[in-house]
């Protein structure tokens, strides 16, 4: 075990924020995190991919980056195989490990940052995928009791990016592995975004899971600043949900405005076509600004802080709530 103090976390969050931990720990397995408990008394905040975290201040007590590794086939049934990875995987390789070896159900979520770890917190999704449409399970261990419990799909409470881990239950777990339930007979999406005309920009003519993904990795990489170059976190803003005699209020105003039907008399906009048509794409104010190519991701240029990102988002909900009458909810969490 080994404990570093004053360490710079500019290289382990997306926004390249370059605030300091106090303390900082690296675990990768249950038994790790263990020892590091046994010798430590004092706040601590955990650690994954950090691609969707906005960093305002330095962590004052002990930073722990879950680094559990492991891709397993651990079962399969007449229509199914179960792989269980370590909380501490890279989430895009997780993808490409099952696309390479025919596991279906995961090929829409390609490219998302992050790891596997917060995958089911965060109910990831994206081309009408969410993590919830696969998940089976995940092992985490209780913070205070140091018991390791396992969570069912139920359990877990899934929402439109919201899990029990996330609400109820927020901060009192350690996620240490997921396992997913994925398809031996693919069943594709395709009509949701720009996937279908992607597909045939590729000359696609017959539907694979590794054409799906091959597909959204370019629409991603078309649409998103690359972290390695600007500083972010993808989407900061949640689509938000609204009901359909309010949408169709807007509808009457702003004709071109996007939505999505949805059960229970229920419309979800698109967030990125509120803060456009509100003028902050491409917006720029030293170096925090609004993306270009996509209005929902606020970016670092080099050497913004979290505070400015974060001024900046409070800006953009109150001019979308000003025009609109909608309140925008983030997605990217702030420390």
């Amino acid at each position: 075990m080994r404990i570093d103090e004053n360490v710079s976390l500019k290289p382990y969050n997306t926004f390249g924020m370059d605030v300091f931990a106090r303390k900082f720990a690296r675990f990768s397995s249950a038994d790790e995190l263990l020892e590091i408990f046994e010798h430590q008394n004092e706040e601590c905040f955990f650690l994954g991919g950090g691609s969707n975290i906005l960093f305002t201040r330095n962590v004052n007590g002990i930073l722990m980056k879950n680094e559990i590794p492991g891709i397993e086939l651990i079962n399969s049934d007449a229509d199914h195989y179960y792989v269980k990875a370590g909380a501490g995987e890279n989430w895009h390789r997780f993808v490409m490990y099952c696309v390479d070896r025919d596991y279906a159900g995961v090929e829409n979520l390609a490219l998302i940052p992050g790891n596997v770890g917060a995958s089911p917190m965060q109910n990831i999704g994206a081309y009408g995928v969410e993590v919830k449409d696969v998940f089976y399970a995940l092992e985490a261990l209780h913070i205070k009791d140091k018991h390791i419990r396992s969570f069912t799909r139920d359990e877990c409470k899934f929402g439109y990016r919201e899990s029990i881990f996330k609400s109820e239950l927020k901060g009192e777990y350690v996620i240490l592995n997921v396992t997913f339930r994925l398809l031996k007979k693919p069943v594709y999406h395709t009509g949701y975004g720009a996937i279908k005309a992607e597909l045939e920009m590729m000359g696609v003519q017959e539907l694979s899971i590794r054409n799906i993904a091959n597909a959204v990795i370019k629409i991603r990489q078309s649409k998103l600043p690359d972290p390695e170059v600007i500083g972010n976190a993808g989407s900061f803003f949640k689509n938000p949900e609204i009901e359909s005699d309010l949408f169709k209020r807007l509808e009457k105003e702003f004709p071109d405005i996007i939505g999505y039907s949805l059960p229970a008399q229920k419309v979800k906009l698109a967030a990125g076509w509120l803060i456009e048509q509100c003028g902050w794409k491409g917006y720029r104010n030293g170096d925090a600004g609004c993306h270009a190519r996509q209005a929902l991701v606020l970016v670092n240029y080099g050497n913004a802080n979290g505070a400015e990102i974060l001024q900046l988002s409070e800006k953009i909900i109150d001019s979308v709530r000003s025009k609109f009458g909608v309140t925008l909810q983030r997605e990217v969490n702030v420390y």
